[in-house]
């Protein structure tokens, strides 16, 4: 087995295998098609890609071989008679990320969507089945889209200890939360504010951009939200805004969470809101250490000039000392001391949408 990277770009799939110091290009696939996520199941070793074909609509795929040879399944649908509006049919739009069961259920999968669907799979994707506690949650109709123009369920977090304990995040709703398998679920959002909402804290409404966990420490959640960084130490029953003052570290859309330090965490700032490109023209990471009471931005390796990234909600990852991330213009980058330095892996890759760390 091997630690690699997985990229999820705008132009396909491709994995880099670490040697050494250095990850080094290992095997491309899906060349010409987007691919917003792609990852290994550390429970299987089996590597995914959500394809989203544009005019073909959105296609799942999965690769026992490490991306030799993939076997296209079928995609979820939502049954004929859903609806995601009052007369307007609900079809699925995206494939926004797929997650692993808890360590107790090998074969389940969940799939967060374009318009707000979860769909589940027990028998490892052969076939998935809407969740209906979660579609048929009163405050449904009243999500909207943020970047896209329907909701969408963008992280999807088992609680390690419970597996029937699930968090998702959705844009633009908020976190919601369900303590028995996906039966019912309720918002998680308190604490957190929407600017752009008549009632900034209301309930249902809020816009997470990505929600993470310390694996280490469950409770501990933090979030990179459209309004700031976010972090709770409750499990999601309260938040507590911990951006930086006068500083970088407060919108951007991807954020880090050590596996065993739940007060360190990692975010790729960007300039906000229609503007989005890196704050200043100047590329930089930023880390907390004290759970998000000060941050420190990491610049070395970086660009600090006319610099135009962007990294996406699923575009920055962390493995032990090992962070990586990759951006809108397509570069990607990697550091072996916890941020503090950065190589570039390359200037030329396509759109970067996912990059996530695993073993193959």
């Amino acid at each position: 087995m091997a630690q690699v990277l997985i990229l999820g770009t705008r132009k396909g799939t491709l994995v880099l295998k670490r040697e050494g110091g250095a990850f080094k290009p290992m095997r491309a696939s899906h060349s010409g098609i987007p691919v917003p996520y792609a990852c290994v199941d550390p429970r299987t070793g089996t590597l995914w890609a959500t394809l989203d074909h544009g005019h073909w609509g959105s296609k799942l795929q999965r690769s026992e071989n490490g991306g030799e040879s993939w076997e296209e399944l079928t995609p979820p649908a939502y049954p004929e008679d859903e609806e995601l509006a009052d007369g307007t049919a609900a079809t699925l739009k995206y494939l926004w990320v797929l997650g692993p069961g808890g360590a107790g259920e090998p074969k389940r999968l969940y799939l967060g969507t374009e318009p707000g669907g979860l769909f589940v799979s027990d028998d490892g994707g052969e076939s998935w089945e809407l969740n209906r506690g979660l579609w048929e949650h009163p405050s449904r109709k009243q999500w909207f889209g943020g970047g896209r123009d329907n909701p969408g369920i963008h992280s999807i977090l088992v609680d390690p200890r419970d597996h029937r304990r699930v968090l998702v995040g959705i844009s633009c709703a908020g976190v919601f939360e369900t303590a028995d398998g996906g039966a019912t679920w309720k918002p998680a959002n308190r604490g957190c504010t929407a600017d752009f909402l008549p009632d900034p804290t209301s309930e249902v409404g809020q816009d997470p951009h990505f929600v993470a966990g310390c694996a280490s420490a469950p409770d501990v959640l933090w979030q990179q939200n459209h309004c700031g960084i976010f972090r709770s130490t409750d499990g999601a029953k309260n938040w507590t805004k911990v951006s930086q003052a006068g500083g970088p570290a407060h919108f951007g859309f991807a954020v880090a969470v050590d596996a065993k330090n739940p007060e360190t965490a990692w975010v790729v700032p960007a300039q906000a809101d229609e503007v989005r490109i890196a704050v200043g023209g100047a590329l930089c990471v930023c880390r907390s250490d004290d759970g998000g009471k000060s941050w420190q931005a990491f610049r070395k390796g970086l660009p600090q000039e006319q610099a135009y990234d962007v990294t996406f909600r699923h575009a920055l990852d962390v493995s032990g000392d090992a962070l990586a991330f990759g951006t809108t213009t397509g570069n990607v980058y990697v550091s072996f001391d916890r941020g503090a330095s950065w190589t570039c892996l390359g200037n030329n890759f396509p759109p970067v949408y996912s990059v996530r760390f695993g073993e193959l």
